[in-house]
This record gives structure tokens, sequence and C-alpha cells, in this order.
């Protein structure tokens, strides 16, 4: 049964991949972006199953206007997808206050605003999914991507918190942490900090050579397929929690998880020597 899909940033990378799967396979999709007439094509293809809005998610009240816009013109929305963002690279000298602001506030901040003003009307229809996406730097960062990380760290945070809220409301969620895969992610659409000479032979010099010299070999993930594997993702119940896509995000997810769950276990004496004792415990 047709789907309406709810997808910020739809103009490129993922958003714009998942708008056209979900078109073609005769799905309704309200699609956000900055730039007017950004979807022109495919409002011409695919008319009135296709509702655009232009919206910047950094704007609190815009976001709360366009969301309540959307369902109240198409009446209920099964699945939001929380796609807005960009990248930011440089060490954490390198980046401006201005830089790191604006970082949070549209990949952070810009994401709960959404989720904030989706729930109401989830909650209020009877339920639904919501699809954010992270990034498997939201579960392990490289050098020069710390401010980026923050942002998927505390998105996973946030939902961590919230999924438990609003479970009783049959609203779902995933986070989806996808690798390095052929977008824009980290050319068009990314923003960088000066680059200072005294990073040069240290790790954060060392990821720039490698990712200069990598070339597409860094990028391992096809955005097709990612799509794709996102949209079946909203036909699984229960939801998964999150989503891992790619080789490059397997391989880094699981060691870093693997480094974390061993440090746990060898501190596991020392956090327990630091409860209160309990007088006549035995």
């Amino acid at each position: 049964m047709p789907k309406t899909w709810f997808i910020t940033g739809a103009s490129s990378g993922f958003g714009r991949e998942l708008t056209e799967l979900l078109l073609h396979r005769g799905d309704r999709v309200a699609a956000t972006i900055r730039k007017p007439d950004a979807l022109q094509d495919l409002a011409e293809k695919y008319d009135e199953r296709l509702w655009v809005a232009v919206l910047d998610v950094t704007h609190g009240e815009g976001v709360r206007h366009v969301v309540n816009r959307a369902f109240a013109e198409l009446k209920q929305i099964d699945v939001v997808v929380s796609n807005a963002g960009y990248a930011l690279f440089g060490a954490a000298e390198e980046v401006s206050d201005v830089q790191i602001e604006r970082q949070i506030d549209t990949n952070l901040l810009g994401s709960i605003r959404l989720a904030r003003a989706a729930i109401p009307h989830l909650r209020q229809q009877g339920g639904g999914r919501i699809i954010q996406i992270s990034s498997s730097v939201g579960q392990a960062a490289y050098p020069t991507m710390g401010v980026y990380a923050a942002t998927k760290w505390g998105i996973e945070g946030f939902f961590e918190g919230t999924i438990p809220e609003i479970a009783p409301f049959g609203i779902e969620v995933t986070l989806v942490e996808p690798g390095a895969s052929r977008t824009n992610f980290a050319s068009s659409s990314a923003d960088a900090g000066q680059i200072l000479p005294v990073y040069d032979r240290t790790p954060a010099g060392d990821f720039r050579r490698m990712a200069a010299s990598a070339g597409l070999a860094m990028f391992p993930g096809d955005p097709r397929k990612l799509a794709s594997a996102i949209i079946a993702s909203a036909d699984q119940t229960p939801a998964p929690k999150r989503l891992t896509l790619g080789s490059d995000a397997y391989a880094l997810v699981h060691a870093a998880l693997t480094e974390r769950l061993a440090i746990l276990e060898n501190q596991k004496a020392l956090a327990h020597s630091t409860d209160v004792e309990i007088q006549g415990a035995t």
C-alpha cells in the first residue's frame, strides 16, 4: 500500500535519492528544499504526488509551519525522514565559532526541531515512523570530523531518550548510520575550517592526505542502494533501532563498539567499588 513520506533536504544526496525512488514506486512525498525549483523536474513528472516546500531547519517557526501545513494538507504522513544536514571538516582549533554554531544548529538542533514538530501529529494520527539520518561517525569519529561527529552523537542521544517516550503512541524511530557514499556530502555541500600547518604531521594531517589520495575508493557506498535499504526499513516491524549501511560503516562501528565494551569490562571492578557501602551487607 502506498505511503506518504515527509523528507527534509530533498534536493540532493540521500534526500533526492529517496524522493526519486519513492515517487517511482507510487508513494507520495512531501519534500522540503532550501532552493525553490530544485525539484522542478520531479514536480513536472509526478505532479500531485510531490508536495514541495522551502524550508531552512535552523528556523524553528519555519519548521513548525511547514510540518503543520504538510500534515493539514496531506491528512496523514506515515514516515518522516530527517535528512537535512551537511559536513564540516577541520581540527577543533581550525574551525571557527560561527562554523561550529551553524553545524550544530543545522545537524543537531534542526533534527530536534523537526522531531518536536512532527511528534504531536504522529501521536494524534495513531502512530508513524521517524527515520533519522545519522552516520557511522555517530558511533566513532575520524580526525577533522569532531564537530560533525558531535552533532551525530548528539542526535542519537536525543532519540535514545525520546524513543521510549513516544513508543506508547505507536511512533517508532530508526537511526540510519551510513558510511561514506558517492553523494555530494564531502564536496559541494560541505564546509571546512582553515588548515593550520602545525597539524600537517598529526593524525589530522594523515587523515587529510589519506582522503585526498584515496579518491572514490574512500566512498564505497552506492547512494541508490542505501536509499533502497532505508525505504525497506520502513516496512520492518518492529522498526530497527539502528541501520548500519556500508562495509566501511560496519567496520568502523564494529571496531568502536568492540573497543568500548572491552574498556568497560576492564573497569567493572572499579565501577562497583565506587558505590556507597551499605552497613551490615553480607
